[in-house]
C-alpha cells in the first residue's frame, strides 16, 4: 500500500475565512467526508461580540482558546471567563454562545464529533 495516498493533510487558505450570521469569522480546517467523524474549524470573535445563541443537533463540540479572553454561556451552568489554553465541552444540543471580554480578537479552535455539518445548526434566537 502507498502510504501516501492514505495520509489526509490539510493546509487551510487564510483567505478561505468567512464571516458567518453567528457573527463570528471561521476558517474550517479540516471537515472531509473520509474522516467524518471529527471537524476542526478556527473560530474568530472580535472584540465586545456575542456569538449568535445556538445549539448543535446531534454533534459534540470542544473549545480550545489559543488568544483572547471570552466569556462562555453553555446550558443553564453559571457563565465562565475563558483564556489561553482552556477547554470547553459542549455535549451536543446544548444552547451555547461565547463574548469576546478582551482587548483584541478572541480566537478559538472547534471540534467537533461527529464533524460538523450545516443542519446540525439551530439558530435560538428570534
Amino acid at each position: 500500500m502507498n502510504e501516501s495516498k492514505s495520509l489526509l493533510v490539510s493546509r487551510p487558505d487564510p483567505e478561505a475565512e468567512y464571516m458567518t450570521p453567528e457573527r463570528c469569522r471561521i476558517l474550517e480546517l479540516w471537515n472531509d467526508k473520509r474522516d467524518s467523524t471529527v471537524s476542526i474549524a478556527r473560530a474568530t470573535v472580535a472584540q465586545g461580540t456575542t456569538t449568535q445563541l445556538h445549539r448543535l443537533r446531534g454533534v459534540d463540540e470542544r473549545y480550545i482558546v489559543v488568544q483572547g479572553h471570552g466569556r462562555v454561556s453553555i446550558g443553564q451552568i453559571e457563565p465562565e471567563n475563558l483564556g489561553p489554553g482552556d477547554v470547553v465541552a459542549i455535549p451536543a444540543g446544548t444552547a451555547q454562545q461565547i463574548t469576546n471580554i478582551g482587548d483584541n480578537d478572541l480566537i478559538f479552535y472547534c471540534i467537533c464529533s461527529p464533524g460538523f455539518f450545516a443542519e446540525c445548526y439551530e439558530s435560538l434566537e428570534n
